[in-house]
């Protein structure tokens, strides 16, 4: 059974919109979103690669994830996004609460498989551009140590 919820939060690759709208998710037009008490990390193996790193979120009390929501045009939409997240191989999908400027809502987002989580990855740069491709969606501090971040050398 769907539950539903009709947004999508993008902490990743896809908080570039030109990415999302290739991909074939119909959206209306996307806002910041914050959600409390997780991480982002590059710890989820890329496919083809056991060192370089795709983005994933984790518990942690002490950090927030900023990200971008996207309003889904029906809470079916999400199931778009699927195959290229290769949910529920790579990913699970589950529900977040989110803040934003409009209030809380409740969003979809994408958690890696722990069998496909090691430490010590690095994204590639291309992949990082992606995420820097949501800089209007981010605060300057969040953009700024993403910018700042190591990437692969491969």
């Amino acid at each position: 059974m769907l539950l539903e919820v009709d947004y999508y939060f993008a902490y990743g690759s896809n908080m570039n919109p030109l990415r999302v709208a290739e991909r074939g998710l119909k959206s209306a037009k996307p806002m910041s979103a914050l959600l409390r008490f997780y991480r982002l990390v590059f710890n989820k193996r890329s496919k083809g690669s056991r060192i370089t790193g795709h983005a994933n979120i984790e518990y942690d009390p002490a950090s927030n994830v900023e990200g971008v929501l996207y309003k889904l045009d029906s809470s079916e939409e999400i199931l778009k996004m699927d195959p290229f997240e290769n949910a529920p191989v790579n990913y699970g999908r589950e529900a977040v609460r989110l803040e934003t400027e409009c209030g809380v809502r409740w969003a979809w987002t994408y958690f890696a498989n722990p069998a496909l989580k090691q430490d010590g990855l690095l994204p590639e740069r291309e992949y990082l551009d992606h995420l820097l491709k949501g800089k209007s969606y981010l605060s300057v501090s969040y953009y700024n140590n993403l910018e700042r971040h190591e990437v692969s050398q491969v």
